[in-house]
């Protein structure tokens, strides 16, 4: 996980891919103004059909990453590329075909069910790609500089319940005042995860906040109680940093689910779409 988190936070370091994507826009935003001056813009003839050959090549390029990922064993004994590398073409292949959808389309919207529904398909998958980009770079970073443990996403449950389960045993043995707190306050805040979202606004999420009744009640208790309180008070401040790693890890989960499944769905009807091209 910290591997591909720090490969896809290098996507825009590589100047490289992005001079190849800017030549690559470039190229292309000129063919289509020699196709204004000497052609007709419209789909179906020559030039719209060799902007969908260049679309479709460069999104099964983009959505082979999922093949990449998935031959792992093969990549150690053959020469498939870099991780990086197939990362990289994914991000600018993937917007470098939208353009050329645009330009296949003659940057109007298509009127055909099916041609509508690739064209709206090649924008989501674009803009929820690069949304990816934004949140893998981001949100890695967020939950290294605000919070003081680092969790894995599967986990989660299991660290709550045993977070609950001492908290509950040390409860018992405190006086009444921490009780009554706890069976008031804390209680519910440790029966499981929570997805707060403030999290992405302020990583801390109020902690310090929720933390400060603890600081009352450490003032009307005796040294020895106060001990109690310092640990329960440290097991509490960990549930809520874990429920700001559920809350943000969520989100990238949240964010496969929007984007996978929709690529998926838009390589299948570009199959459709060649299939229907070609045969009618």
């Amino acid at each position: 996980m910290p591997e591909r988190n720090r490969l896809l936070g290098d996507w825009f370091q590589d100047p490289r891919w992005l001079r190849w994507f800017l030549v690559g826009t470039g190229v292309s935003l000129l063919v289509y103004l020699a196709n204004i001056v000497f052609g007709e813009v419209r789909p179906g003839n020559l030039w719209s059909f060799f902007y969908a050959i260049g679309a479709t090549v460069l999104m099964l390029g983009a959505g082979a990453i999922g093949l990449r990922r998935r031959m792992v064993r093969m990549a150690a004994r053959r020469p498939l590329g870099r991780t990086g590398t197939w990362l990289q073409f994914h991000l600018y292949g993937g917007a470098l075909s939208l353009l050329l959808v645009f330009m296949h389309c003659g940057f109007r919207v298509p009127v055909g069910l099916l041609d509508w529904w690739l064209w709206f398909l090649s924008i989501w998958v674009t803009a929820s790609g690069l949304l990816g980009v934004l949140l893998q770079k981001v949100i890695p970073r967020m939950l290294a500089s605000g919070l003081s443990i680092e969790v894995v996403y599967e986990r989660i449950p299991d660290l709550v319940v045993q977070i609950r389960e001492r908290s509950e045993s040390l409860a018992l043995t405190c006086v009444a005042p921490v009780q009554d707190y706890y069976r008031k306050t804390m209680a519910a805040a440790l029966a499981e995860p929570t997805a707060r979202w403030t999290y992405a606004v302020d990583i801390t999420g109020g902690i310090q906040r929720q933390l400060r009744e603890f600081s009352y009640l450490r003032d009307v208790l005796a040294t020895e109680e106060r001990e109690k309180l310092d640990r329960l008070q440290e097991l509490y401040r960990t549930k809520l940093e874990i429920d700001a790693h559920f809350t943000l890890q969520k989100a990238l989960r949240w964010w496969l689910v929007t984007h996978v499944p929709v690529s998926l769905v838009l390589l299948l009807l570009i199959f459709l779409h060649l299939f229907a091209v070609l045969y009618y």
